[in-house]
């Protein structure tokens, strides 16, 4: 016998029986869309999570930082700095991109009766044309003169002198024109407090840097980012800048010798380390602690997320499970019932010399087109739920303060769901058909 007959005769099968092929096909729809919803929850909270973590930073970036510059090194110990040596080992390493050095100082920036001690971090070309900008541009290789790109959030840091709280509104923000109005910038933040002090033999104020904007970081005062907060200018210039100002004194922050000099070569607060793919950032941040620094990456974070995601996933899948379970027992009983009422088919079919798994496979298909039809239509269902949950209710934005749909339903997700369907059906209806296959042709035609 022919698959087409086989099917033609399942489908004319489960037809007769429409009221019993309907409930049990509710039963499979019902766990398809109870495991397809629970699911998506579970992947809409990791994707979700993960979109959070990228807009902190890049996935594929590892901080690395040194304690010696921070002090936190052992005084006899030789200190271990981030040099140009170092950065040129580190990109020696495996999977490694490359590597940009950044010098962070301290630096006091003025604007009319406002004022901020903020950092200004010099920043290789390539890490600049990576920050996403809101207004302005860029500053060119061909650049001559130092241009800020100040952060999204910077003007919080702004003060007229008579307090300031960080919890202010956009309306309560300093007049503070980052892209408009000159920005006059004070290098020697100790020079400039010494001065301010007011004692007789307090220095005169440092001298001021007028230093022209370049852009502000994309996002208004509620989006974070690596970015937000910080102040950036090339590192070429801010270097050339920092040697004409100070010559040959210690650069405030800058590490000194054991005799108080400073070094001949600029010692770098941090750098990143671009790692080719996710995948290899653990090896790598691996590799960096083993050479004596501090590596941070968001990977690692994201890591520990999704092993508490996939827990949540697991969970949530196995309440699904349960309702397919109880379906696939309804399957199973459907099958069951239709062979009693059909012995006398099946033992004419006996008596005729129909092939033993020609009957095994007839009951096979109908369990299989039960579990397809329920699975179909529980995932058509599910996308509805997940419509309705996205839209109307909007967990998602209350959840994690950020837009975003909790649950979603990816292809893959789908199709697993319908084929599972299938499998359940099909393996439900096992039982049942071999029960039909063994079923003697005499007991069967007498039985009726």
């Amino acid at each position: 016998m022919k698959f087409s007959d086989l099917l033609a005769m399942s489908l004319n099968n489960l037809r007769r029986r429409k009221l019993r092929t309907v409930l049990t096909v509710l039963g499979v729809i019902i766990g398809t869309a109870s495991i397809v919803v629970m699911m998506s929850l579970g992947i809409g909270l990791n994707e979700m999570q993960r979109e959070l973590i990228s807009s902190y930073g890049s996935l594929t970036a590892i901080q690395v930082r040194s304690e010696s510059y921070w002090g936190g090194a052992n005084s006899d110990e030789e200190p271990l700095y981030l040099t140009e040596d170092t950065i040129s080992q580190m990109k020696g390493i495996e999977h490694v991109e490359s590597v940009y050095p950044l010098l962070e100082v301290q630096a006091m920036m003025i604007q009319g009766k406002y004022s901020s001690n903020v950092t200004l971090t010099g920043a290789p070309q390539e890490y600049l044309e990576e920050i996403p900008l809101g207004q302005g541009q860029i500053p060119s290789p061909a650049d001559k003169e130092i241009t800020l790109i100040y952060g999204n959030m910077i003007r919080q840091w702004f003060s007229d002198g008579k307090g300031f709280s960080m919890m202010r509104g956009e309306e309560d923000l300093p007049d503070v024109d980052l892209m408009g109005k000159p920005m006059f910038v004070i290098f020697d933040v100790d020079g400039y407090y010494q001065a301010m002090s007011g004692a007789s033999d307090a220095p005169k104020m440092p001298k001021k840097y007028v230093l022209k904007p370049a852009g502000v970081v994309e996002g208004d005062m509620d989006d974070y980012s690596d970015y937000s907060y910080g102040v950036y200018a090339r590192l070429d210039l801010l270097e050339s800048q920092l040697k004409r100002i100070f010559k040959k004194n210690p650069i405030p922050g800058q590490p000194t010798n054991k005799k108080g000099k400073p070094y001949p070569y600029f010692i770098y607060s941090t750098c990143v380390v671009n790692v080719d793919d996710m995948e290899n950032v653990k090896a790598v941040q691996e590799q960096l602690v083993n050479m004596g620094y501090q590596a941070y990456s968001n990977a690692q974070w994201m890591e520990q997320t999704e092993k508490q995601s996939s827990i949540t996933q697991a969970v949530l899948g196995g309440i699904g499970a349960v309702s397919l379970f109880v379906a696939a027992i309804g399957i199973a009983n459907t099958m069951m019932m239709s062979i009693y009422e059909r012995t006398k088919e099946i033992g004419i079919m006996k008596v005729l010399g129909c092939d033993m798994g020609v009957i095994r496979n007839m009951f096979l298909i109908e369990s299989g087109f039960i579990g397809f039809i329920g699975g179909v239509t529980g995932v058509l269902f599910s996308y509805g739920v997940s419509l309705t949950m996205n839209k109307l209710l909007a967990i998602g934005q209350v959840m994690m303060g950020r837009e975003g749909d909790i649950s979603r339903i990816p292809p893959w997700l789908a199709l697993t769901a319908i084929g599972f369907a299938v499998l359940v059906g099909m393996a439900a209806g096992f039982f049942p058909a071999v029960r039909a296959m063994k079923l003697s042709p005499l007991a069967a035609i007498r039985n009726q």
